[in-house]
């Protein structure tokens, strides 16, 4: 075989390996977005769905019990404006995990440190209050920012660092996680899946670290 046919054959071999490595990704992404959706079916339903279902309770015994035993009424309003409430945070909590409302009030910084408090985690985010990001690069940022803090500090802050230039978006966080875990490989395919990489290895001081990058 002549040496252009040999660097023909080479070079088609590298597509096709490219080409395969895209097709298993997409399928990851595909399986991971059902994951997603059965996660909030079930959030759905086992929360904000079965305290909907004791409030519906609470008013049929209120209703009956109006006119015999009001002392009984007063009882049940209580409970049910307790419902009402922790039914609220839930569906606000569910909503932040699926497309939180705060990345295009208050921005990256703010939304980041927002998630750090809910999750009641130790951190340090180092991100210009004032820096403007893509709809889908802040939202992989705060992505892989949730997935560390779920997994808590054991004592010392998780960090997150954002910085950009005129064509590149990078962040590097640092957190507790296990290197193989299915979750990060995931926001590897969601990285990649935008144009970018993000590289997940063990920390020096313990933990992981996730660096990523995205085109501007």
């Amino acid at each position: 075989m002549e040496p252009g046919q040999v660097r023909v054959q080479q070079e088609l071999e590298r597509l096709r390996v490219e080409i395969e490595e895209l097709r298993a990704a997409r399928e990851r992404l595909v399986r991971a977005a059902d994951a997603d959706r059965r996660a909030i079916e079930r959030e759905l339903h086992g929360g904000v769905h079965q305290r909907l279902v004791a409030l519906a309770t609470s008013l049929q015994l209120a209703r009956m019990a109006a006119e015999s035993d009001p002392a009984a009424v007063e009882t049940l309003l209580e409970e049910m404006t307790r419902d009402v409430r922790q039914a609220l945070e839930e569906t606000a909590l569910l909503a932040q995990g699926i497309y939180p409302s705060a990345l295009e009030l208050g921005g990256l910084a703010a939304l980041l440190r927002a998630a750090a408090v809910n999750a009641n985690v130790p951190a340090t985010v180092d991100v210009s209050d004032g820096a403007s990001h893509a709809p889908e690069i802040a939202m992989t940022v705060y992505l892989c920012w949730l997935a560390l803090l779920a997994r808590g500090s054991n004592g010392r802050p998780v960090t997150i660092a954002v910085g950009e230039d005129e064509e590149t978006h990078t962040f590097e966080i640092v957190g507790e996680a296990s290197r193989s875990d299915a979750d990060l490989e995931r926001l590897q395919d969601r990285v990649a899946a935008l144009g970018g990489r993000l590289t997940i290895e063990p920390d020096p001081g313990g933990g992981v670290r996730l660096s990523g990058s995205l085109p501007g």
